[in-house]
């Protein structure tokens, strides 16, 4: 469970939310917990998975919005950390859907 003194939101919470279209909600939410999690004042260390998860959850976030970029930068910061993480399929993904609609808008 991710948690902090501020904050009692689990990942399954998220995806949740996530899963009912409260995408505003979710990305103050996962933005929040990231915060806490990094900053040097909590005495909770996250894991590199706990982590990696939330810049997934994240990325998967923005891509709902339609914000390819910030979807795309979080699902970075996820391989980053972890290569082995779900973000690598999400950017892939993303990734392909780009490049047909980029073919798309120039009639290629």
């Amino acid at each position: 469970i991710l948690c902090s003194k501020k904050n009692s939101m689990n990942i399954d919470e998220i995806l949740m939310q996530l899963r009912q279209g409260h995408v505003d909600a979710v990305i103050q939410q996962i933005e929040h917990i990231i915060a806490d999690l990094t900053s040097s004042t909590t005495d909770q260390k996250p894991t590199d998975v706990q982590v990696d998860q939330l810049y997934y959850l994240l990325g998967n976030a923005y891509q709902k919005q339609g914000n390819w970029q910030l979807a795309i930068n979080n699902y970075l910061e996820a391989i980053s950390i972890n290569p082995q993480s779900p973000a690598q399929q999400a950017l892939e993904i993303a990734n392909q859907i780009l490049d047909f609609y980029c073919k798309d808008i120039y009639g290629q």
